[in-house]
């Protein structure tokens, strides 16, 4: 039997066990008489009967059915604008649950299943940064779409913290709680509908896609398709490179980049680098073929406005630099592309980018009032190498067993991204081609689409409103590659360009005539 075969059978399995003991319970001496119909296959039975159903490792806190339209977040301010994912939404039944898989967990999942119209499908979803609270908006996306849907706060609440000192803790946080809540998501879905998800899949971006890839990477047997956006797979070496850039900026504060010179920087790219790709657009198809030196704006003398400072120019080149490890020449991380000027108060603030240091200081040196300052790349690198943190970084290229199931990976990201550098999705992309064998290996099964001038997970001067949705269920269900997805600019409510997005490395080529605002006059090509 295969793996995809059993991983089913096992849900049924669990489902039909859960039944049987309710209906026992239902009917010892002592106990009251609860009205319990099996359920149909494809007709939910009732929300509330949910409620009293035991799982392993699991207690359900809430099982109620919702209204169409009426769910507000548990923790949304009276006074917050309403998150237009959450608005309309159709009628569900809403089910909280507590997951306990070790002694030190307490991993909170919620799974929404739709009242009518199931498309039969479960789509989990993926959190930011440090995750720490359910990803309501994301849901309520899979929900209007038809899918029952979970999102996991990934076994603690709140950002960083001293949770990341507890082993099991950062474990949860690490691979096991959106494990978990599949898991267990799954099989309630098949004793609420009376059979489990034909599919399954996974959407999240950032602190998501790293999910993503850990999913294909630890349990191949969860997701039948995965779309991982601007994943953090290399989270300890961001957390390295943004120290970087700190000390580059603040050891000596005349390095300090000012927001206001952002833009000065930024179109001094375009006017480098603009018009190489055939189009003048305001946009980097290919940052990787723009060579630009900030020395070109250095100040005469003194400072201005209208130019950088030599400690500026050094800070400058920091940010686009690869970060290497002094002492085995082994890169940390990768460095921001040309175009991501616009989002460099990311890492250049006044202080330290928040999820860099917070690693730093709860789980590497466990001390909350440490001094970035005094980080030292060399000697410093091994504690942060160390195996215990590495396991909330997702690296591992060997994705043999997730191909072997005919899982597929949809990746995705910006290149002007200014939080996790685009470079470390092509790097992993590129390992993973030289370890699988070769693109002929891995084109069947996993698609790299680098998005020109997107920041992170969205945003930017480039075409970053896609459906990457629709191009995996079609992969997948349709066996549809996706050798370009159609991408879109929207300004001011209205669409302003068309761009097909394409497969790496392949970029989209204008064919000479035509607007340049039409995906109609381009074609992928390399």
């Amino acid at each position: 039997m295969s793996a995809k075969r059993l991983t089913r059978a096992f849900v049924v399995s669990v489902a039909l066990g859960i039944l049987f003991v309710f209906a026992a319970s239902a009917f010892a001496p002592g106990s009251p008489v609860v009205a319990q119909s099996k359920p149909v296959p494809g007709v939910p039975a009732s929300c509330e009967a949910l409620a009293s159903q035991a799982f392993p490792d699991a207690t359900i806190t809430l099982a109620r059915a919702i209204p169409a339209g009426t769910f507000t977040p548990p923790d949304a301010s009276p006074t917050a604008k309403p998150n237009p994912a959450l608005m309309n939404l159709p009628p569900f039944c809403r089910v909280a649950a507590t997951l306990k898989p070790s002694a030190d967990s307490d991993i909170k999942i919620e799974i929404w299943l739709p009242a009518s119209g199931w498309n039969g499908k479960f789509q989990a979803v993926g959190n930011g940064g440090w995750a720490g609270s359910i990803n309501y908006g994301a849901m309520g996306e899979a929900l209007k779409r038809g899918y029952a849907t979970s999102s996991t706060d990934s076994g603690h609440v709140g950002g960083g913290g001293p949770w990341m000192q507890r082993p099991e803790k950062l474990v949860d946080f690490g691979y096991r709680a959106v494990h978990e809540m599949t898991v267990k998501s799954k099989a309630i879905a098949a004793v609420h509908y009376g059979n489990g998800p034909r599919l399954s899949y996974f959407n999240g971006c950032s602190g998501g896609g790293r999910q993503g890839f850990v999913e294909a990477q630890r349990f191949p047997d969860d997701f039948d398709g995965i779309i991982a956006g601007a994943p953090a797979i290399n989270t300890t070496g961001r957390a390295a490179f943004a120290m970087w850039i700190a000390q580059a900026m603040h050891k000596d504060e005349a390095g300090y980049i000012p927001p206001a010179k952002y833009a000065l920087v930024h179109e001094a790219v375009l006017k480098a680098c603009d018009a190489g790709d055939g189009v003048q657009d305001g946009v980097l198809e290919n940052p990787k073929q723009c060579r630009f030196d900030p020395k070109v704006l250095a100040c005469s003398s003194g400072d201005s406005s209208n130019c950088l400072t030599e400690l500026q120019v050094e800070s400058a080149r920091k940010t686009y630099a690869a970060l290497t490890n002094p002492g085995t020449k082994q890169e940390i991380s990768p460095g921001l592309m040309p175009g991501s000027e616009a989002g460099w108060a990311t890492y250049g603030s006044p202080q330290p980018f928040g999820l860099g240091a917070q690693m730093y200081q709860h789980m590497v040196f466990k001390d909350p009032n440490w001094d970035y300052k005094t980080l030292n790349f060399d000697r410093d690198m091994a504690l942060t190498d160390k195996i215990e943190n590495r396991v909330i970084d997702a690296m591992e290229p060997n994705l043999k067993r997730y191909f072997d199931r005919r899982g597929k990976i949809i990746h995705y990201h910006g290149w002007a991204d200014p939080q996790i550098t685009p470079m470390s999705s092509v790097k992993y992309y590129e390992s993973v081609l030289e370890t699988m064998g070769g693109a002929q290996n891995v084109a069947g099964s996993y698609r790299l689409f680098m998005v020109p001038g997107m920041g992170h997970c969205g945003g930017g001067d480039g075409t970053s409103a896609f459906d990457m949705v629709s191009a995996l269920e079609e992969w997948v269900e349709k066996g549809k590659v996706p050798d370009q997805i159609p991408a879109s600019r929207v300004r001011n409510g209205a669409v302003d360009r068309t761009r097909p997005l394409c497969p790496y490395p392949q970029v989209a080529k204008y064919s000479g005539s035509g607007s340049t605002d039409d995906a109609r006059n381009f074609v992928c090509g390399r």
